[in-house]
C-alpha cells in the first residue's frame, strides 16, 4: 500500500518504561499522544526511524496511561495518501480502550460541506471523540491452565453471543449478566456442561464500533460486533468491571474458568468486516 500504518506500545520491563513502534513508509513525523485524567494531551515526537519503523523509549509510563497517535505526511488522495495529524489514531495493537467512538463531523477526514467531498482536507481535531488506548499490566496467574486439545470427533461447539447468552440467565448474578465474568460464572459453565458442550465459539468480542447512519442516527447500537477496530482489545461493553486496566484480566479469568470446566474457547474473528474507515 502507498500508505500503511501499524502501531504498537510494548512494555519493556517492570520499571515502567515503554517502547512505541509505529510503522509507516510515507510518514514524515509521528507523535505519541498521552492523555491525562482530564483529557489534556501531551505530544511526544518519535525521532528514531529505521526500516520505516518510528520508535522511541519513554520512561515513567505505566499501566493506565491513555494514548493515541498523530501521523504527519502527504495528503494526496489520488495517490493513496491521506495523512492528517488533526485526527487521533487508535493503536490497532491496543489491549484495552477506554470507551466508544463519538460521532460528529470532526472524525471524518473531510469537511461535510466541501464540494470535493472526501478529496478535501479536514482541519477539525477529533481527539475528544476518539477512544484512547490503555497501557495495561499483562501479568496474569494462569496456574495450571493449558490448552485442552479435545479431539475433533469428540468436540461439540456452542456458538454464542457473550451478552445475549448471559444477560437473562436466572442463576447468574445481575451485576455479571451480559459480561465475560457472567460467562465464567459457575452457573453458566454448569449449564454448558449439562448439554455436553466441549467448546464455546464466541461471536466477535473485539472492540467494535456502531456505524452512523442506519444505527447511531436511529438511536441503535451494533449488537453483533461485526465492525472490529482493535482485535486485541476485549469490547469494554461486555466487561463487568468498568476499569479499562482490569478488562483484559476479566477476559482471561473467563477463559481460565471455562478451561477448568473442560470447555475450550474459540473466537470468531472477522478480518473482512472491520470498522477501519468511517469516512
Amino acid at each position: 500500500m502507498a500508505c500503511s500504518l501499524s502501531l504498537r506500545v510494548l512494555q519493556l520491563s517492570p520499571s515502567s518504561r515503554y517502547c512505541a513502534t509505529p510503522y509507516s513508509e510515507n510518514a514524515t513525523q509521528v507523535e505519541l499522544c498521552l492523555f491525562d485524567s482530564e483529557n489534556r494531551e501531551t505530544r511526544v515526537s518519535l525521532t528514531e526511524l529505521k526500516n520505516y519503523v518510528w520508535h522511541g523509549y519513554l520512561p515513567g509510563i505505566g499501566p493506565g496511561q491513555r494514548y493515541g497517535f498523530r501521523v504527519h505526511g502527504p495528503f494526496a488522495p489520488e495517490s493513496g495518501h491521506r495523512f492528517n495529524p488533526h485526527k487521533l489514531l487508535l493503536d490497532p495493537y491496543a489491549k484495552a480502550l477506554d470507551g466508544e467512538i463519538g460521532y460528529g463531523q470532526e472524525i471524518f477526514g473531510y469537511p461535510w460541506d466541501a464540494p470535493e467531498q472526501d478529496l478535501a482536507f479536514s482541519q477539525l481535531d477529533d481527539a475528544h471523540l476518539v477512544p484512547k488506548a490503555i497501557v495495561v499490566d499483562e501479568s496474569f496467574d494462569w496456574g495450571d491452565d493449558k490448552l485442552l486439545r479435545i479431539r475433533e470427533h469428540e468436540t461439540l461447539i456452542y456458538e454464542m453471543h457473550v451478552k445475549g447468552f448471559t444477560k437473562l440467565h436466572p442463576d447468574i448474578p445481575r451485576s455479571l449478566q451480559g459480561t465475560y465474568a457472567g460467562l465464567g460464572h459457575p452457573a453458566a459453565i454448569a449449564y454448558l456442561q449439562s448439554l455436553g458442550i466441549t467448546a464455546v465459539e464466541l461471536m466477535p468480542v473485539h472492540h467494535f464500533l456502531s456505524q452512523p447512519g442506519h444505527l447511531v442516527d436511529k438511536g441503535l447500537k451494533n449488537y453483533w460486533g461485526y465492525d472490529s477496530i482493535c482485535f486485541l482489545a476485549p469490547y469494554f461493553g461486555y466487561c463487568a468491571t468498568k476499569n479499562p486496566e482490569q478488562q483484559v484480566r476479566e477476559f482471561k479469568r473467563m477463559v481460565k474458568a471455562l478451561h477448568a470446566g473442560g470447555i475450550e474457547v474459540i473466537l470468531d474473528v472477522v478480518y473482512n468486516h472491520t470498522g477501519k474507515a468511517i469516512s
